[in-house]
């Protein structure tokens, strides 16, 4: 049996980055997943640190769009029916948190996060030897019409309000800066403040592999057996049991398998994405991230080609796979770009844990006592775990956060565990 004063469940963005921390500040840690680091939704994102991120993807409130969504012809979204009925609470409160009030709440709440986001990678990639995967190139928003462009006025209002530094782009300057790009779109929007990672993935092994230089253990075991033990916590691994004085649950979608037999429902989604890589033709490559607005996918230079990400789709964790936007989003991405054949033969699928008001939960679990939460980042989980990993940690050890914690705490929708613990 081992002892350690912490164990963090989940070897994702957040839970490495949060082991870090939390060995930064004299706690031995042990991080603890069913597999290997960076191989889970960490791996497939699309491959952003969004400094410059600010509104968050928002229930469509435009009765036309509203329309295109229900009757699945938009490749933004999709859902699996079955899956519906018990994902109406949620997208009733996601409807009601996407007012144009509601999101721009939720752009500020995370602002202090978002402005320190790139730092905080910094801060670790350095000594983790993987600034090598982060390019400082930002990243491009295309808008297929002037129409579109003209409803980015609320947000570009916003920026300017809160210090965010972006650029207007003709088609002209826009092809100038990615000189691949066909000119079949009409505006784009160059945001500044935004790391491009050619390996996610990569990115969280490094990481990984910074906190066992640093005297953190990595080890092999199922998060759903933790367990009280004495006044601290109890988990199996493959080596045998764990015990530990306080626990952190950084498991993303997954996290309600272990909160629910502690009496802590949280209103908890996957909003799940896809992923494959194009081979680029003629040497072709990007400078940035793009993402083509009008349905929803981005497209990132990766070691494995050029990935394409799609939107959401709402299904259950575990649902079967039902790539329809890949299929639809693949020749509309070789309008934009000299692309050749998709890499993989069938695409990646991902699972975005996300609250219905786009805001992790990080703070300690109320009425858990020594059990503490770090998951729920929806679209921003690579780019906010370091600086989740920090406020956690500065939380967990007295130390005076850098931020308010409060519009993160799990308390905001009313939890409070019961007496199962």
């Amino acid at each position: 049996m081992a002892r350690t004063d912490v164990v963090v469940l989940g070897a994702g963005a957040v839970g490495v980055s949060v082991a870090l921390h939390l060995r930064a500040r004299g706690l031995s840690v042990a991080l603890l997943d069913r597999g290997p680091p960076g191989e889970g939704t960490s791996f497939g994102n699309a491959g952003v640190i969004e400094g410059s991120a600010l509104l968050p993807v928002g229930f469509p409130r435009d009765i036309p769009v509203l329309l295109r969504h229900a009757l699945k012809l938009s490749s933004e979204s999709n859902y699996q029916i079955a899956s519906l009925p018990g994902f109406a609470p949620w997208l009733l409160s996601y409807f009601a948190a996407s007012s144009p009030k509601g999101l721009e709440a939720t752009a500020r709440d995370l602002r202090p996060l978002l402005d320190v986001a790139r730092a905080e990678h910094h801060a670790l990639a350095g000594p983790a030897g993987a600034m090598g995967l982060l390019t400082p190139t930002g990243w491009v928003k295309l808008y297929r019409t002037e129409r579109q462009f003209s409803k980015t006025a609320a947000e570009r209002a916003l920026a300017d309000d809160l210090k965010v530094a972006y650029s207007v782009l003709d088609t002209e300057a826009a092809c100038t800066l990615e000189p691949a790009l066909r000119p079949v779109f009409d505006a784009a929007i160059h945001w500044h403040d935004c790391d491009n990672c050619s390996d996610p993935g990569g990115l969280v092994k490094a990481y990984a592999g910074l906190l066992e230089q640093r005297g953190g253990l990595l080890i092999q075991g199922d998060a759903r057996t933790l367990r009280r033990q004495g006044g601290g916590w109890r988990v199996e691994t493959a080596s045998g049991p764990v015990d530990a004085d306080e626990a952190v649950v950084c498991l993303g979608p997954w996290s309600l398998d272990v909160l629910r037999p502690l009496g802590l429902p949280l209103p908890l989604a996957p909003k799940r994405g896809y992923h494959v890589h194009l081979a680029p033709e003629g040497g072709m490559t990007l400078g940035r991230a793009l993402v083509d607005v009008a349905y929803g996918y981005a497209l990132q230079n990766t070691r494995y080609g050029i990935r394409l990400t799609t939107g959401v789709e709402f299904a259950g964790v575990e649902s079967r796979s039902s790539p329809v936007q890949i299929h639809r989003d693949v020749p509309r991405a070789r309008e934009l770009l000299p692309l050749g054949a998709v890499r993989e033969s069938e695409p990646w699928l991902g699972r975005r844990p996300a609250f219905p008001d786009s805001k992790p939960v990080i703070g300690p679990a109320p009425g858990i006592g020594g059990l503490h939460l770090a998951f729920g980042h929806g679209h921003w989980g690579l780019t906010l775990g370091p600086v989740t990993g920090r406020l956690l940690a500065e939380m967990m050890t007295g130390a005076t956060p850098f931020t308010d914690p409060a519009p993160f705490a799990p308390t905001r929708f009313g939890a409070r565990a019961a007496q199962r613990t």
